[in-house]
């Protein structure tokens, strides 16, 4: 739906009712789009990031899990026992 940024201000409520629901809401400007209204996004807590993440490792097929290295060893290839480069 489009509507003029002087019609927007005596419906602003409705407008984010609509926006909030799904519905596309663009605010037009003598005519022209100027602006969308969307629903924000709700923010993800902590824990639902973690179990996000802890998701897609648990996806991770095991023979791949196996073969990779731990970022903090990933480095000793290149260099040999006494710390020089091999």
């Amino acid at each position: 739906m489009k509507v003029s940024v002087s019609d927007a201000k005596a419906h602003l409520t409705e407008l984010v009712r609509r926006a909030e629901a799904g519905e596309e809401v663009i605010l037009t400007r003598h005519g022209q789009p100027a602006v969308r209204l969307v629903a924000a996004q709700k923010a993800l807590t902590a824990e639902e990031k973690h179990k996000i993440i802890n998701d897609i490792v648990a996806s991770i097929p095991a023979p791949v899990k196996e073969s990779l290295r731990p970022a903090d060893r990933s480095h000793d290839f290149l260099y040999d026992e006494n710390g020089l480069p091999v």
